[in-house]
């Protein structure tokens, strides 16, 4: 069993930046890929970013390739979620999930376990 909570969201100006923090609980934090997801006003759940259980690999959305950065601290149970250049289409609250497995996936059906979310919002 995994407990995730965030932190870090927050009202920010367009072109600014956040990071987003989500500490799990637990002994076995190092055992499970992590994704950041985001849900839009209006919008389904979408994938934003993913990181194996070691940290060596990533995966990014196109929409913010480039502008955000995922990361974990497996001796510290954090995941990070580095958001640089927001837009107002940024938008969303975030959640972080993680996976039983050692590797991650795009699909949010995959994830085992969610938090509960932190807002995210970019005014122009």
């Amino acid at each position: 069993q995994v407990q995730l909570v965030e932190s870090g969201g927050g009202l920010v100006q367009a072109g600014g930046s956040l990071r987003l923090s989500c500490a799990a609980s637990g002994r076995t934090f190092s055992m499970y890929a992590m994704g950041w997801f985001r849900q839009p006003p209006g919008k389904e759940r979408e994938f934003v970013a993913a990181i194996n259980y070691s940290g060596a690999i990533t995966h990014y959305a196109d929409s913010v390739q480039g502008r955000f950065t995922i990361s974990r601290d497996n001796a510290k149970n954090t995941l990070y979620l580095q958001m640089n250049d927001l837009k107002p289409e940024d938008t969303a609250v975030y959640y972080c999930a993680a996976i039983r497995d050692y590797y991650y996936s795009a699909a949010a059906s995959r994830y085992d376990y969610w938090g509960q979310g932190t807002q995210v919002t970019v005014s122009s």
